[in-house]
Order: C-alpha cells, then sequence, then structure tokens
C-alpha cells in the first residue's frame, strides 16, 4: 500500500498594492476598500505556504526536493513580486484586481506545471497578508 505524504514549504515576499475598481467613483471604492484604497499604496510582509503530495521516492525518501520546490517558489513568486506594486509592476497581475484570493490563484497557475514535472502534486497555497488574515487556495479542488 503506498503512503501519501503531505509536505509545505515556506517563503516570504513583500509588496505593495491598492485596491481599487476602475469602473467605481472614489466614494465607492473607499466605501468598499477602505484604507485598502488608499491612493498612495500599502504594502504588506506576505507569508506563502505551498503544499504538495505525493508518495516519498524509494531512493530519496523525498515527496519533493525541497531545493527544487524552494527555487520554484522563488523563481516564479518571490522574484517577480518582492518588493513591487503589484498593481503597477506585475505583467500577470495586470487588467485584474490586485487582491490576495486573485494574487493567490496566479501563483497557483504559475507553480502548478513546476512541481509536477519535480514529482509532486500541488495541494494548496495558503498566502497570509497580515497577521489576521489571510487566504487558502486548493486549485478548484476543495476540501469541504
Amino acid at each position: 500500500m503506498t503512503k501519501t505524504v503531505y509536505i509545505t514549504r515556506r517563503e516570504t515576499f513583500n509588496a505593495a498594492h491598492k485596491l481599487w475598481n476602475e469602473n467605481w467613483s472614489a466614494e465607492k471604492n473607499e466605501e468598499v476598500f477602505g484604507k485598502c484604497s488608499n491612493k498612495n499604496w500599502h504594502g504588506h510582509n506576505f507569508l506563502i505556504y505551498v503544499t504538495v503530495k505525493g508518495v516519498p521516492n524509494e531512493d530519496t525518501g523525498f515527496v519533493i526536493n525541497l531545493k527544487d520546490l524552494s527555487e520554484i517558489i522563488k523563481r516564479e513568486v518571490v522574484e517577480p513580486l518582492d518588493h513591487k506594486n503589484l498593481n503597477l509592476d506585475v505583467p500577470f497581475l495586470q487588467g485584474m484586481l490586485a487582491s490576495t484570493e486573485n494574487l493567490v490563484v496566479q501563483i497557483w497557475d504559475r507553480i502548478d506545471g513546476s512541481i509536477r514535472k519535480s514529482g509532486g502534486e500541488l495541494v494548496k497555497i495558503k498566502l497570509v497578508e497580515t497577521e489576521n488574515n489571510f487566504v487558502e487556495y486548493y486549485g478548484g479542488n476543495e476540501p469541504y
């Protein structure tokens, strides 16, 4: 019988954004987004947890080499996002509201294929925006 194991890697990045719907008035944006609609932006120290599952390889004992997973996250997430303005500097977020919810979906799409090529299956991404706010995304395979 095979044993599926879940393994999680944590990385960090810092980024600024503004929640603003161009189709709304300034008053409506302020009403809905509050301080997050600040015209001068605001920033977060994001934590990202990437969970991968699989059966440990007989030769290595790994589901995925954590060095490989770290490199994927750094290349596809940290480097494009760290110390950037999510609204202005990140091509894969252009044309969408720079919410944490939208960001986590885009991150999934960027790393899923590389993780599969490395032998694991992406299960969940947890993206922590503040100590009180985080999102979890399961790629359309919600456990609930």
